[in-house]
């Protein structure tokens, strides 16, 4: 143990002296403007973005904003084909000018700008520390975490819009002696600061628990309650106005078109014909039950399907909750076991409104999503309010070295990192093969599943042709069955289903690895072999070594018989949803007639099946 001692003080030494040119603020602010830098080159290197939500519904619905396909098409792209566009525009308006991976870089590039708003919201709270290494550590260990390095470079937009939600919460601390002078210059802050949040929850609605939770926050302010309430009304009044701005002109149209603005969703409340009397769409992720509500973070650190799909470690978040229940006690006993004039001195108002913020902002995601990816604004705000607390529960000469082994122990538990899929890069980025219709003003072409998504795949189709999905992911209203209805009625045919066509997941990274693995020499002869053999044994990346002789190596990779896929099985498992969301039409699909057709973003192969479709 004191051996261990000796070395944890002998590279702390260490690391003060290396980054000792780190404290001095000018060479601080460089560091952190090669951050978005480094970021934009990581997601050159990760490659194509190929997410789900990319190919259901996010390349789709610019694509139907620039063409006008929302009068002609229905649900490609599940229920989200009606989700508002704006905030897929910049993608979509690149990948026609640019080549791919310059997109790939710039969209690194912006969501690497968090990381200087993160240093900018440090700085508000520590800059008379003394130190600019201590808001560069926060903001590292911010963007090391689980969600928001999952999701760099991609579409699925919860690092665009944090970016919003940052610069909203920076704008108040900035302005934070303003609010409490009450100065002329301060009074249109809250307005502002409530534009940008409200930009960002009408690009993605999941930000609206971020401006909720800083509307509230804003009447913890250390002034008198006339001036609390005011603060927040203005940024409330400030929010809806961001919200028209980026959102409200896509509402009208939904109103115009489905009798809601938010359609399908919250129908509970708009009560469109077109779609069932539900709330929020997927409430699949929630907690059940009061327990569970009050151990959450170690649910989901302990099953990450409760709150996604994809296998994230948020150890930080789940340490912070943590040390948030040490806080809280302590502070109790501090404040029940002392006479009050002895209770430690207070948290500054700056931390405690950014403490407040992100308190609120927990509990609205877990009531209303429970989807760890909405969670990436706070996850990025994790380290800073972190160390916040434990300044205030560990004795000051201890705080410091506590607090960054916990947060770069809690930050590294990231690695490595999961993503929501990604191919290497090509000329083309997205490419489709379709046929030659006979009748393309007559042709309906249907997308019949929801899973593998096919909404991108639209964007190909020749634009004569109707695109039309059976199935919104949701229980369909009879008045939206007499529209798809009429659509059909309307238009003779011939008529085709698209159907995608099996593939294994798995297959792109066991390519991936046995590039890595042949480039390394590991598959040159047998007894590297039995190395690679050795180290899979200990180090399992869902492959193993298959001794056997292929293209000049003694041996090569292949799939852990868990992670192999039967393809066929999983063919006609596809057409036999496909066949069951058309009987539901009075249709159905010619099985023997199916033609395969390429189909690909970026290496990533994506080819489906074009079958005819006929009344039953």
């Amino acid at each position: 143990m004191r051996f261990l001692k000796i070395r944890l003080t002998a590279f702390e030494a260490w690391l003060d002296r290396r980054t000792a040119l780190l404290n001095h603020l000018p060479n601080a602010k460089r560091a952190a403007l090669l951050a978005p830098v480094l970021f934009g080159l990581f997601s050159v290197w990760m490659g194509q973005d190929i997410n789900w939500d990319m190919q259901n519904y996010h390349w789709y619905n610019a694509y139907a904003l620039f063409n006008g396909r929302l009068d002609i098409d229905i649900a490609p792209g599940q229920f989200q084909s009606y989700f508002n566009p704006t905030i897929d525009i910049l993608y979509w308006l690149m990948n026609q000018a640019l080549p791919p991976p310059i997109v790939g870089f710039v969209m690194g590039f912006l969501h690497g700008l968090n990381f200087l708003l993160l240093f900018a919201i440090a700085r508000q709270l520590f800059g008379s520390a003394g130190t600019s290494r201590l808001p560069l550590f926060l903001a590292a260990a911010g963007v090391c975490s689980a969600g928001f390095l999952s999701e760099l470079g991609n579409t699925m937009g919860d690092n665009t819009t944090a970016l919003l939600v940052l610069s909203s919460l920076l704008l108040v601390l900035r302005k934070w002696q303003g609010l409490q002078s009450g100065s002329r210059a301060a009074v249109g802050m809250p307005f502002l600061a409530g534009i940008l949040m409200g930009v960002g929850a009408g690009l993605k609605l999941t930000n609206a628990c971020y401006a909720v939770a800083l509307t509230l926050a804003l009447l913890s302010l250390p002034i008198n309650v006339g001036r609390r309430l005011t603060a927040s009304m203005v940024y409330g009044c400030g929010v809806v106005a961001g919200l028209v701005a980026s959102a409200g002109y896509w509402w009208s149209i939904m109103w115009r078109h489905f009798g809601s603005p938010l359609f399908p969703q919250f129908n509970s409340i708009f009560r469109s014909p077109f779609a069932t009397q539900v709330g929020v769409v997927d409430t699949v992720h929630l907690p059940h039950g009061l327990l569970e509500s009050l151990f959450w973070p170690f649910i989901f650190l302990a099953d990450y399907k409760r709150v996604g799909e994809i296998p994230t470690r948020p150890v930080l978040m789940a340490a912070l909750y943590a040390i948030a229940i040490v806080f809280a006690a302590t502070w109790l006993v501090k404040r029940f076991n002392r006479p009050l004039q002895r209770v430690s001195v207070p948290m500054a108002p700056q931390a405690r409104f950014v403490l407040l913020f992100g308190l609120v902002a927990y509990l609205v995601w877990m009531k209303l999503f429970s989807i760890y990816r909405y969670l990436v604004p706070l996850e990025l705000l994790a380290p800073l309010m972190l160390w916040l607390l434990i300044e205030r529960i560990v004795v000051r000469r201890h705080a410091a070295r506590i607090g960054a082994w916990l947060i770069a122990t809690t930050a590294l538990a990231a690695f490595p990192i999961m993503s929501w899929g990604h191919a290497n890069w090509t000329h083309a980025g997205f490419s489709a093969q379709f046929p030659t219709f006979e009748r393309p003003s007559a042709t309906i072409v249907f997308t019949a599943h929801g899973d593998p998504p096919m909404g991108w795949l639209a964007t190909f189709v020749p634009p004569e042709v109707r695109v039309i999905g059976l199935g919104l992911g949701v229980p369909l209203a009879p008045a939206w069955v007499d529209r798809i209805q009429a659509a059909i009625a309307a238009r003779p045919g011939p008529h085709y289903v698209m159907v995608a066509t099996a593939k294994n997941e798995k297959e792109g990274g066991l390519q991936r690895k046995l590039a890595v693995a042949n480039a390394l020499g590991l598959t040159a002869d047998a007894s590297s072999c039995a190395r690679l053999d050795r180290l899979l044994h200990r180090v399992r990346f869902q492959v193993q070594v298959k001794f056997a002789p292929e293209a000049g190596h003694a041996c090569t990779l292949e799939l852990q018989p868990q992670y192999r896929v039967d393809l066929a099985a999983r063919d006609a498992a596809i057409l036999q949803t496909a066949q069951a969301n058309l009987a539901a039409f009075g249709l159905q699909a010619d099985a023997a007639a199916c033609r395969r057709y390429p189909a690909a973003i970026g290496t990533e192969a994506f080819p489906f099946r074009l079958c005819p479709v006929s009344r039953q």
